[in-house]
């Protein structure tokens, strides 16, 4: 196998499921907007979720992570930068927590000394070693972010496996639009105008019985 192929495997493997980072306790305030009736099926779903890649988070995220992977990449400020665009105390926590629980778990397993920070920043950090295309990566990382977003609507809506795959084909061009953007992306790019998904996350912060963390 080329040495690019064995990249890609580890990149996979990074944003598996399995990967020790805890994502399927986080609904990034999506669990609020399914018991307030707001995502209730395929196609609300898909809406939701395509709003907070192309307008929220995960454009955010798809940036940051850019340019952590650069070789000269100042990951201290990427990692304020990241906190500062946390629109609410659970989405920091949740950067946070990823963040730390993916460092330490690459580090351990590439011996690489990755401190604890922001997700995307943390995964760049780590990433820039495999030596794929920033698109690459990015593209990868959102699809990994979709997956666990429409993971937790097929539990909770509840929504069909299969029903949940199409939605997830269904973001697939734009993952795709947004990875070449972020790649070439400056920071003074970066914002976000998902404010429903802010908001819930903010109305999440206090609900109550829930099942996500986030």
């Amino acid at each position: 196998m080329s040495d690019g192929g064995a990249a890609l495997l580890t990149l996979a493997r990074w944003l598996s499921p399995a990967f020790p980072v805890g994502g399927f306790a986080y609904s990034h305030g999506l669990e609020w907007t399914m018991a307030a009736g707001e995502v209730g099926d395929a196609a609300t779903l898909r809406s939701w979720v395509s709003d907070v890649l192309a307008h929220g988070a995960g454009r955010c995220d798809a940036i940051l992570l850019a340019h952590a992977l650069r070789p000269d990449a100042d990951l201290a400020t990427l990692s304020d930068l990241a906190r500062a665009l946390a629109a609410s105390a659970e989405r920091a926590r949740e950067t946070e927590e990823q963040g730390a629980a993916f460092a330490r778990a690459a580090g351990a397993l590439t011996g690489l000394d990755i401190a604890p920070m922001p997700y995307p920043v943390a995964f760049g950090a780590a990433a820039r070693g495999l030596g794929l295309p920033p698109e690459t990566v990015v593209a990868h990382y959102l699809q990994a972010f979709a997956a666990n977003l429409v993971a937790a609507a097929v539990r909770f809506v509840p929504l069909g496996q299969t029903e949940g795959q199409r939605v997830l084909a269904g973001l697939a061009p734009g993952i795709l639009r947004l990875a070449r953007e972020a790649a070439a992306a400056s920071l003074e790019e970066i914002g976000t105008a998902a404010f429903r998904a802010d908001l819930a996350a903010m109305h999440h912060e206090t609900m109550s019985p829930r099942i996500f963390r986030t």
